[in-house]
């Protein structure tokens, strides 16, 4: 199949093997066309396994727009936070092996482990890690490695106990990478292995994942991995550059690809047994990581068009997403990584596996494809996801723009700053980030996040001591608002910021931040 966009000519390849869709899937080439046009994904990559067989692996578009080098099933992708299901086998084996209990409490393998709260600390269990029930808010602490910093793992955990709690200890759900990047050492110190390796030797070799890599900087030479994409200022679709997590490989290193993610599922749905018929893992492991741990809300669809995949119940694992569709059991993640996101789906009890790889940021392409094979199934028909995410798509761009003409109405525009631009200029210091440096450049200031080279931007005046820093990466999508607060004395006592726009990523998570001028 192919198609001309934008001048260049592409082609749905066929599986490494050459065969065609099977008879549920004959509408999937359709259904993944429609997908990239609408949201604008170069291209995706797709893997289907149903009663222990893979029935489909394949890919749609190319790797890097203007190039024509075709998306396949061996294409490499960053999967993100789908990697949070290997950190949580990874601890179930080690607890297999009678090195560790689930739920040991952090501090016996990492005496020096902290959080911002004492009690906290002291209660944290292996468990914990990995179920996002720890007090933390949304994403907190993620500025540590996201975007790329000069961290150390090490220095990640260790400023952990100074990033705040938002919430009660096992309270409710709130989504964090951070505590994995402690399942990351815990790994490290109980298994003697690094985590690399551990990786590689006790789940990539015995699954059968040759192509998968630890991460970025792993990548090989002839390797044929995807270039990620974003909407520069959420308009003009562009390449950026890839990012690495070295210092959290735990929350969202792994590249693979569907045919190795393939492998995966068919693992996973045989409850742990590898193709040889040998144990991976056992079934009481699974049980563990497939139970809920902690619930989630269910919210309302933003659309009447998504309201039949509204599920029953929600909540969180270890490492995995738990809810429903159409009855059935959904055990599945999704992973978002700058230029990429990807969605991994299974429904135990039609001993069915989906994978959605793609390389553009927009998650509504993975749902719109995964519940379109869901659907040919679980037979279920005539419901048009890729309209119905399209149009949630729309609406949440709309609320953003709502947003911002909000603020812009509320700004006075006659303000000026309190001081002269030379007395904002200064180092200042939040407690778990660590500086930020903003210096005069002529008529302007900068901004710029000491261990984040990205994060660097220009500062212009917004209302009274309030700035926007316009980051120079036009592919972040997070300017933010500065705001500086003045001391009686008209001295800058601290700065804050804030994400303006409502498309930002939770991972900017700057409303965390409290900076104060040093010297």
């Amino acid at each position: 199949m192919m198609r001309l966009i934008g001048g260049v000519m592409l082609m749905a390849c066929a599986t490494l093997a050459g065969a065609a869709s099977p008879p549920p899937l004959q509408d999937l080439d359709a259904i993944v066309e429609r997908v990239r046009e609408r949201f604008d994904v170069p291209g995706i990559a797709v893997a289907v396994v149903k009663d222990g067989k893979i029935v489909l692996e394949r890919g749609w578009g190319v790797r890097e727009q203007g190039r024509p080098e075709p998306v396949q099933a061996d294409t490499l992708f960053a999967i993100a936070s789908n990697t949070k299901a290997f950190t949580a086998l990874s601890l179930n084996l080690l607890a297999e092996e009678g090195k560790l209990k689930m739920d040991d409490k952090v501090t016996e393998h990492l005496p020096a482990f902290r959080m911002s709260d004492p009690f906290v600390t002291s209660q944290m269990t292996v468990r914990d890690l990995l179920s996002h029930r720890s007090g933390l808010s949304l994403g907190a602490g993620d500025l540590l490695f996201w975007p790329t910093t000069t961290y150390r793992n090490a220095d990640v955990v260790e400023r952990l106990g100074k990033v705040p709690l938002k919430g009660g200890f096992r309270e409710r759900y709130a989504y964090d990478n951070i505590l994995y990047a402690v399942a990351q050492q815990v790994i490290e110190k109980v298994s003697g292995q690094s985590y690399q390796a551990f990786l590689q030797q006790r789940i990539f070799d015995k699954v059968g994942m040759a192509g998968t890599r630890y991460n970025a900087d792993h990548l090989h030479a002839g390797d044929q991995a995807a270039v990620g994409h974003a909407k520069f200022d959420f308009t003009d679709l562009r390449t950026v550059a890839p990012l690495t997590w070295q210092n959290n490989a735990g929350a969202g290193g792994i590249y693979s690809n569907v045919h190795d993610m393939a492998r995966w599922m068919q693992v996973q749905l045989a409850h742990g047994t590898l193709p040889d018929g040998t144990a991976l893992f056992s079934a009481k492991s699974q049980q563990q990581m497939w139970q809920m741990i902690t619930p989630q809300v269910v919210a309302e669809p933003t659309v009447p068009e998504l309201l039949p995949a509204r599920p029953n119940f929600a909540g969180y694992g270890e490492g995995w997403s738990l809810s429903d569709y159409q009855g059935k059991k959904l055990v599945w993640h999704t992973g978002g990584w700058p230029g990429m996101v990807s969605r991994v789906t299974l429904v135990p009890e039609a001993n069915l596996g989906v994978v959605v790889l793609t390389n553009q940021e927009v998650g509504a392409a993975f749902n719109a494809i995964t519940l379109s094979v869901l659907d040919a199934y679980l037979g279920r028909s005539g419901h048009d996801w890729v309209d119905a995410y399209g149009k949630a798509v729309d609406k949440g761009r709309g609320k953003a723009d709502e947003a911002w003409a909000k603020h812009q109405a509320a700004r006075d525009r006659t303000s000026r700053p309190s001081l002269p631009l030379d007395a904002y200029a200064a180092t200042y210091r939040d407690s778990w980030y660590g500086d930020m440096h903003i210096s005069r450049n002529g008529k302007v200031l900068r901004l710029q996040f000491d261990k984040t080279p990205q994060l660097v931007g220009t500062l212009e005046h917004w209302q009274y001591d309030t700035f926007i820093v316009r980051w120079d990466d036009r592919s972040l999508n997070a300017d933010a608002f500065v705001n500086f607060s003045l001391d009686p004395d008209g001295k800058v006592r601290d700065v804050r910021m804030q994400a303006i726009s409502e498309l930002t990523d939770f991972s900017f998570d700057f409303q965390d931040l409290l900076f104060v001028p040093q010297g």
